[in-house]
């Protein structure tokens, strides 16, 4: 695998890590803390390393379901991540403990992002990295 390729696929595990880590523990302390949004930041940014990386290695950006995806995952958890570090900002107890409900849905909509890219990129992956079978002809 190309240097490229596993920083890539690093970085989309590792923001997956990140994220997955902040939202479910937020969801347990059932209130948004700094902690969380440290993560939630920490995720965003190394996922969008790694999707840049991605988009790169693919040859640009693709117009399928994991693109449109893709594109629309980073822009929530943008908004996201915007959006928790005003509530925090502001203190704004009420919406500090029901942020976990958004937290979720956005977590869920990148992993349906994250699952699509594996199974787009996977039977790809398997073909090009297949050894080829000797093939004998013997002479007629």
């Amino acid at each position: 695998m190309k240097p490229i390729t596993m920083a890539a696929v690093v970085g989309i595990l590792l923001a997956a890590l990140l994220y997955t880590t902040a939202t479910f523990a937020e969801r347990r302390a059932r209130v948004l803390k700094p902690s969380h949004l440290k993560l939630f930041w920490a995720g965003l940014f190394v996922d969008t390393i790694a999707t840049t990386l991605m988009t790169i290695l693919s040859g640009g950006l693709h117009l399928n379901i994991h693109g449109v995806l893709g594109v629309g995952a980073i822009f929530v958890m943008l908004g996201h991540t915007t959006w928790a570090t005003a509530v925090l900002t502001l203190k704004q107890d009420r919406l500090m403990h029901q942020f976990h409900t958004f937290s979720t849905a956005v977590w869920a909509l990148w992993m349906i992002t994250l699952v699509s890219g594996f199974a787009l990129a996977l039977p790809r992956m398997a073909t090009k990295t297949r050894p080829q079978p000797n093939v004998l002809t013997l002479p007629n």
